[in-house]
């Protein structure tokens, strides 16, 4: 069986937790658990033909007094940069994670995540505000862990590039990925 680590990482209170919560378990809470260090929980699903399991870490949010560590980072596979629509400054730090996280385990696949999509009307964040990441080629995902919409196609599409940068063989069609 083929194992990959996905690190969550975002600001403070971006939804890290509760989109894991909604992949994994298929629940949401209003309720606000601040994680302290990491959480990991696992999920096995099917890529290019092969079991998967993904080991999610979630790491505890950027603030002024928590910074992610690059030992946590260690062995990721990949990761979900989460912003939360409804704060502009999320974006700030996001893009700032993006840069040391690449600069601590490489140009891994990864994919950016506005989350909040229940509350689009109230966002912060523009379209326009999104133009430089796009031109970047970034992967942009909009979910809601709250609805679940585009819950299941973030963690889908991250798993896919990570199996296709590895060059995995789909056992279905003998076809070999990348």
């Amino acid at each position: 069986m083929i194992q990959k680590k996905i690190c969550m990482v975002g600001a403070f209170g971006v939804g890290k937790t509760s989109l894991v919560a909604r992949y994994v378990r298929s629940i949401f809470s209003d309720k606000y658990q601040t994680t302290v260090g990491v959480k990991i929980d696992k999920k096995v699903v099917q890529s290019r033909g092969a079991e998967v399991t993904l080991l999610l870490w979630d790491l505890a949010g950027e603030d002024a007094l928590t910074t992610v560590k690059p030992s946590q980072l260690k062995g990721a596979s990949g990761y979900i940069l989460v912003v939360d629509g409804l704060r502009r400054q999320t974006l700030d730090v996001a893009i700032d994670l993006q840069r040391r996280v690449t600069e601590a385990i490489g140009a891994v696949p990864f994919v950016f995540v506005l989350n909040k999509a229940d509350g689009r009307e109230t966002w912060e964040i523009q379209p326009a505000d999104l133009d430089p990441l796009a031109a970047q080629r970034w992967t942009l995902v909009e979910t809601s862990a709250k609805t679940g919409a585009g819950v299941e196609e973030l963690f889908q599409t991250l798993t896919d590039a990570m199996m296709q940068e590895h060059n995995v063989t789909d056992s279905t069609t003998g076809a070999v990925a990348g």
